[in-house]
């Protein structure tokens, strides 16, 4: 077993999206190399309703893959092929936009008000830019849910992990997206495809993660806070941690335990024009786009 290196770390920067949705951006119009597959990742977290019930009216996307997953409220959403539906609190929405489709996401709070979920953007190789659009709507009862002994707890969206396979598959990028919880004071190890991208982004408690340079054993809370990752709880600060290759991670978890999204993709490694949401391989490609957008052709 080798452990992956931290490589890069990072917090979220306040963004106004859509209509006038204020959230967090955990990373995205960066460089695309440094998370190949994955172009963006935002977390839309919010307590007043003001701050999120403009939404995201109709956009387009084309070349990508949007990765939606609900903790709290609801999101109703719709495109230009006629789909509707509402995700709820535990539910997810994997579109594959291919060539090309309209859509609006409309956020709504529960009943008190609390929104809460998630939004991924995987990149498509060139093979697949101009596939069919493909919506895959799951359940939050259609997860998979494992516990280990130590009570560590494992929700596997997609991919494969501890014996279950998640219910999203035919993803390009072969991907394993987990929501995972470690309670207080475990050390977990979580194994991971040694050539895959990976990154954990932390939204609730406080942990650490150990550095292939140095592996640590159990730590207190006062150590926890000198280490590569401390995270106060769930209104601190919000943190994305980017690892180098390996077949394993190693967290710590802080008196609070810590949960988070890990997240792994094989790269595809190829050139990138991007202009919001549409994702190209070439800036002819990504002009023609635009130009379909405008003269009323983008939709096929």
């Amino acid at each position: 077993m080798s452990i992956r290196p931290v490589t890069h770390i990072g917090t979220t920067q306040p963004t106004l999206e859509g209509a006038g949705v204020k959230l967090e951006r955990v990373f995205g119009f960066q460089d695309p190399e440094m998370l190949d597959p994955f172009l963006l990742l935002d977390d839309f977290r919010n307590e007043r309703p003001e701050d999120y019930l403009a939404g995201f009216p109709w956009h387009p996307h084309r070349g990508i893959e949007t990765i939606t997953y609900v903790l709290a409220g609801t999101v109703e959403h719709g495109d230009s092929l006629g789909n509707t539906g509402n995700l709820g609190a535990g539910d997810v929405q994997w579109m594959t936009a291919g060539r090309g489709i309209m859509h609006q996401e409309m956020p709504k709070g529960d009943d008190r008000g609390r929104m809460h979920g998630f939004q991924l953007w995987a990149n498509l190789p060139s093979s697949l830019k101009m596939s069919e659009p493909r919506y895959q709507d799951v359940n939050a009862g259609d997860i998979p849910v494992v516990v280990d002994d130590d009570g560590t707890t494992v929700r596997i969206i997609c991919g494969d992990f501890w014996g279950k396979s998640g219910p999203v598959d035919g993803i390009a990028a072969d991907p394993q997206y987990l929501d995972v919880f470690v309670p207080a004071g475990v050390k977990k190890r979580l194994k991971v495809d040694t050539y895959k991208q990976t990154f954990a982004y932390i939204f609730e408690g406080s942990g650490a993660f150990a550095d292939a340079s140095d592996p640590f054993g159990v730590l207190t809370e006062k150590e926890l806070n000198g280490k590569e990752l401390h995270v106060r709880d769930r209104t601190g600060d919000r943190s994305l941690v980017i690892f180098g290759s390996g077949d394993e991670i190693v967290v710590q978890a802080g008196e609070k335990g810590i949960r988070f999204l890990l997240v792994s993709g094989a790269p595809i490694r190829e050139p990138v024009a991007w202009h919001g949401p549409i994702v190209m391989n070439t800036r002819e490609e990504l002009i023609q786009a635009v130009n379909e957008l405008r003269g009323g052709t983008f939709i096929r």
